[in-house]
């Protein structure tokens, strides 16, 4: 099914996705919000800029994006594929509870603020470029990996990992990151650690054409909780 969000406006356009059992493909986005909103087995393919909440709750449907987004990609998904062939905004992957998300280009403030996963179910978000301030803030589960693509300095903003308690992230950088809170702890990423990054790398390479030889011709920096100084005791007595 063949859609035009500048026709229908957001209102229409998703009482039209939501009632649709087959794939579609949505032409003229410029900004419409809630796309995909708990969407399950169907791909969306939006041509265009998506506006807020793109795949918000979304439960298992993959939604293609060519080209940028905007803020809070991914908001509360449940499970699904999100690939935006651009960049995307602030609070991408907000509460994130599985699925994964892959961002060819950069992504704003605050990538992946309160992941978390459960047993088997883990998010994954994947950043080809950049990201700006609090990636990763109070983490509580899922994987995050930021690939600094195209970038000669350092590919996060401030504060990393702030509040951060469980999950990990992973930065590719020839610079060791600095100035970490005290409840994050670092280190280079070992064989171990890479052969568990690979599928995910792999996955990444696949659908934006970039090689595995670019993408591990830089070191990757492990950050998990620093489980001497967790940040739930701010909320326990011990």
């Amino acid at each position: 099914m063949k859609l035009s969000a500048f026709e229908l406006g957001y209102q229409a356009l998703n009482e039209k996705v939501r009632a649709s059992e087959d794939d579609i493909e949505i032409d003229q986005c410029y900004g419409e919000r809630f796309i995909g909103a708990g969407a399950q087995d169907k791909t969306i393919t939006v041509n265009g800029t998506p506006g807020n909440a793109l795949g918000c709750y979304l439960n298992g449907a993959a939604i293609v994006v060519n080209g940028n987004a905007q803020d809070a990609v991914g908001d509360t998904m449940n499970d699904g594929k999100i690939i935006v062939y651009g960049n995307a905004g602030d609070a991408l992957g907000y509460a994130m509870r599985g699925g994964k998300i892959f961002v060819k280009g950069n992504s704003g403030y605050r990538t992946g603020i309160h992941m978390k996963e459960y047993e088997d179910t883990r998010p994954t978000i994947v950043v080809g470029g950049s990201v700006g301030s609090f990636l990763g803030e109070y983490l509580a589960g899922g994987l995050i990996v930021v690939l600094g693509l195209g970038t000669d300095g350092f590919p996060a903003g401030n504060f990393t990992g702030t509040g951060m308690h469980g999950g990990e992230i992973f930065i590719r950088t020839a610079i060791e990151p600095k100035s970490l809170p005290k409840q994050v702890s670092m280190s280079l990423a070992d064989e171990s650690d890479m052969a568990h990054l690979q599928d995910t790398l792999q996955e990444y390479s696949g659908l934006f054409g970039v090689s595995m030889d670019e993408i591990l011709s830089k070191p990757f920096y492990r950050l998990t909780p620093n489980a001497t100084n967790p940040y739930k005791q701010l909320y326990t007595e011990n």
